[in-house]
């Protein structure tokens, strides 16, 4: 565990100032969340770093998708579950919490999300990122077909794996780096 004004375990402070673009997200940030996430406070010793992964978080959990930011957020919380990723399971869990208005789902989803309630497409979408997760290779035309059958397009498939490969790499990094959740997303949404 790490000190509470430590993001992670590794002693890479940040950037101090920080560049005027950095410090304007930052702020975004602290407005419309209430906090800095602690995994931006983790990469702000190198912007560089910062800029590419909060480039890509914004791109696969926000940009315009087929699949809504529910479901981009429960793809992420199936993963960092699998693989048992305290930050973004927190993090994640109560993003889930919060777009559904429904703690349970939160809870399931990190505990075992099979046993939520869920419609046909969500199932099919959360069993292929849960194999992207433990068994990439294993893929086949069979698993693609099962998404497009509950309405999921060539698309939608593409972000489904994009949102599982980017979360199965962040969760080795908060997990190897021991990145801890703000306290603030333990309470929310419940």
């Amino acid at each position: 565990m790490t000190n509470s004004d430590q993001p992670t375990a590794l002693d890479l402070p940040m950037l101090d100032p920080l560049p005027e673009a950095t410090q304007r997200y930052f702020d975004i940030c602290a407005e419309k969340l209430g906090m800095i996430p602690n995994v931006l406070r983790a990469y702000a010793f190198d912007i560089d770093k910062l800029n590419a992964f909060t480039t890509l978080y914004n791109n696969l959990m926000l940009a315009e998708s087929g699949l809504s930011k529910l479901e981009r957020e429960m793809i992420a919380v199936v993963v960092s579950a699998i693989n048992r990723c305290w930050y973004c399971q927190v993090a994640h869990g109560a993003a889930v919490r919060q777009l559904s208005g429904d703690p349970a789902l939160g809870e399931a989803m990190v505990m075992n999300w099979r046993v939520a309630r869920l419609d046909a497409r969500q199932s099919a979408m959360l069993g292929f990122a849960e194999k992207v997760t433990r068994a990439s290779s294993e893929i086949t035309e069979t698993d693609r077909a099962g998404l497009r059958d509950v309405g999921f397009t060539e698309r939608d498939i593409w972000d489904i794996a994009n949102v599982a490969g980017f979360f199965n790499m962040s969760n080795r990094v908060a997990s190897a780096t021991g990145m801890q959740p703000n306290p603030e997303y333990h309470a929310q949404a419940r």
